[in-house]
């Protein structure tokens, strides 16, 4: 009986001894530009923007991998344009060949060329059409949307809701320009009609103190006054100068779309469909404060990988690269799909939630369009329509 006993103990603990652990070893490099601060301080980015989402993701990988004999690590490096390509060498000569960047277009091109074709970039900030385009790399990955993809949700949203004359407003910088731009190519797109531009000149100044709050409030209607009749004013500010001020300073009475009012986004903290507030409530546990676009889409590249990695068992990166953008790859996301790669032009695709204040009031792509591939291909650039030239399954 002892001998039996003895066997049966043995039997027990040997298949709990330690296993071999396979590191998988990501880096999340953050490129910090010194600009105006946002108009509002409730959007003053906190310090541990898109490093949080980096802290969950690699926390859900570890949940799966401690099953399966994977170890995730990830490192979190800050930079400024300056330093950036400097602390990309360095995240390298530690044998890294996984980077998650939040950075603007240019330094995301910059650093995906120095990164050369072993190292696979997520770019989890920029969203110039211009990277998934011309300025396409086999070895960049977007998590972040393109501006063709969230113009394109917001004008799903405003057709069905049968507002098809748009009054366009667009800032003065770059930035506000390439978004009006695609929100012209998303009305044609759709057939919506945009009754009259107007652009709005930054000069500078007060924005959030008491004179720039008289300012904006004579200035905003006199600015919009004697506009073409309209059903809704679009608004492309993505530098953040003037839309926050439009609702409720319009001239004619309209709503607001774009770049305040009704706001597509990645991510919003009242989502609570598909499980959204599981995900909510573990980052709020974890950063003390509700996520954000960025840490969402940071999140979003570290899961992809711990996906891929589970699946093949590998932490190889060309395993993992070509299991992404394979056809069985599926990312849970809480948005009610599975998310997938589009292997043209390294995009994910996924549903863009509409934000309005304190909730979110629609989900595209809209159920009326439909595509004979994937309705998520609906939003932004399809195949036939691509600038890319890069096979990323060679």
């Amino acid at each position: 009986m002892r001998l039996i006993a003895a066997a049966l103990v043995v039997a027990i603990v040997l298949p709990c001894a330690a296993v071999a652990q396979t590191e998988i070893r990501m880096a999340v490099l953050r490129v910090d530009v010194q600009g105006r601060p946002p108009v509002s301080r409730l959007d003053l980015p906190p310090e541990d923007l898109g490093f949080a989402g980096a802290r969950l993701g690699t926390n859900d990988n570890a949940t799966t991998g401690q099953f399966m004999g994977q170890s995730f690590v990830t490192d979190e490096v800050a930079a400024t344009p300056e330093t950036a390509l400097e602390k990309l060498q360095e995240i390298l000569a530690s044998g890294t060949r996984l980077v998650v960047t939040l950075a603007d277009a240019e330094t995301t091109a910059a650093l995906a060329e120095a990164a050369g074709d072993e190292v696979l970039v997520f770019n989890a900030r920029a969203r110039d059409d211009v990277l998934r385009g011309e300025g396409c790399r086999a070895n960049l990955l977007h998590t972040a949307p393109s501006r063709a993809m969230v113009t394109d949700a917001l004008a799903q949203f405003l057709m069905w809701k049968r507002w098809d004359e748009w009054f366009l407003i667009e800032g003065s910088h770059p930035g506000d320009q390439a978004l009006a731009a695609s929100y012209r190519r998303s009305a044609a797109k759709f057939g919506a009609r945009i009754v009259e531009e107007r652009i709005f000149e930054d000069t500078g100044g007060a924005r959030a103190t008491d004179s720039g709050l008289v300012q904006i409030q004579a200035q905003i209607p006199t600015f919009t006054q004697r506009a073409a009749d309209h059903d809704v004013v679009v608004a492309a500010d993505e530098t953040g100068i003037f839309a926050a001020y439009l609702p409720y300073h319009t001239w004619e009475p309209r709503p607001v779309a774009g770049s305040a009012g009704l706001v597509p986004v990645t991510w919003h903290p009242a989502m609570e469909m598909w499980g959204g507030t599981q995900f909510q409530s573990r980052f709020e546990k974890l950063a003390n404060r509700p996520a954000r676009e960025e840490d969402y889409q940071v999140w979003l590249a570290l899961r992809a990988v711990g996906e891929a990695a589970t699946r093949t068992q590998s932490a190889e990166m060309p395993v993992l690269r070509d299991y992404m953008l394979g056809a069985e790859f599926q990312l849970g996301a809480f948005k009610g799909q599975p998310l997938t790669w589009r292997d043209w032009d390294g995009q994910l695709r996924q549903p863009i939630l509409l934000g309005s204040g304190p909730i979110v009031a629609s989900v595209s792509p809209q159920s009326e369009y439909l595509h004979q591939v994937s309705q998520l291909d609906t939003l932004g650039i399809d195949r036939p329509e691509t600038a890319c030239r890069i096979d990323r399954q060679k």
